[in-house]
């Protein structure tokens, strides 16, 4: 695949993806949303990929929408530009292997939303998070955003415009951990080779179950949990991983 604005490379397992636009803050110019949607839809057929990790390196992840592009926007001449952003959005948010998010620097407006579609967000100590539309006059994505940190806590993100520091966003619960600057695609990266050498299926249909669950109620919620759990347990792939497990801990005890 031709990349002009993404680097991207494949190792144990772990498909590292990462925003390459640094004279523009990783500013979300047409040709990146574009790339961002071929490369992930790319991926999600991939049988070497059981993580992705989604970045836009240590200094910066994406300052959002490229203002230049946006300013030139008619109301009669936007849908193109608009299905360019929210085809980016899905094909990151429905990607069937999970998706990490290191945060590196600003992710702001469009950088933001692009967080909001990962399944899970770190963040380095300079990272900081802005839904800054409503400076623009332009309506917010409210959903996912409320499903991660509730409607109330959306609602002021949305409304206000506020720009959060990296431990603001960690006490919200949008971002997981932080992580000391300069540290954190090494961090993220063990965290996602970890990730990758679990059975691949499973996280697949844990990733699915984490979206299906949302829109069920609690009696239909565990009952869709049983059959999954049911198609699993007593696999040969279960009983290798429990017999490692117990000689581990056996090892772990005979020290």
């Amino acid at each position: 695949m031709d990349l002009k604005y993404l680097l991207t490379t494949v190792e144990a397992n772990v498909a590292t993806v990462t925003i390459n636009r640094p004279d523009k803050g990783n500013a979300l110019a047409p040709q990146v949303l574009g790339e961002i949607t071929s490369l992930f839809t790319a991926i999600a057929e991939r049988k070497d990929v059981n993580v992705v990790v989604f970045t836009g390196g240590e200094r910066y992840f994406s300052a959002g929408f490229d203002l230049n592009e946006i300013r030139l926007l008619e109301k009669v001449s936007n849908e193109a530009y608009i299905d360019l952003f929210h085809r980016a959005y899905r094909s990151i948010l429905f990607c069937p292997q999970p998706v990490i998010c290191a945060v590196g620097g600003a992710a702001i407006a469009g950088g933001f939303d692009l967080t909001m579609m990962c399944d899970i967000r770190y963040a380095s100590e300079r990272a900081k998070f802005g839904q800054r539309e409503i400076v623009l006059s332009l309506t917010p994505i409210m959903d996912p955003l409320w499903r991660i940190i509730g409607m109330g806590r959306a609602r002021e993100v949305a409304l206000t415009g506020r720009i959060y520091d990296a431990y603001e966003a960690e006490k919200m619960g949008y971002v997981s951990k932080v992580f000391p600057e300069g540290k954190l695609l090494e961090s993220v990266g063990a965290i996602a080779r970890e990730m990758a050498a679990y059975d691949q299926g499973c996280l697949k249909e844990t990733k699915a179950l984490a979206n299906k669950v949302l829109n069920e109620d609690l009696d239909g919620a565990m009952r869709i949990q049983e059959w999954l759990f049911r198609t699993y347990i007593g696999s040969e792939d279960n009983h290798q991983r429990i017999d490692a497990l117990q000689a581990k801990l056996e090892a772990a005890r005979k020290k």
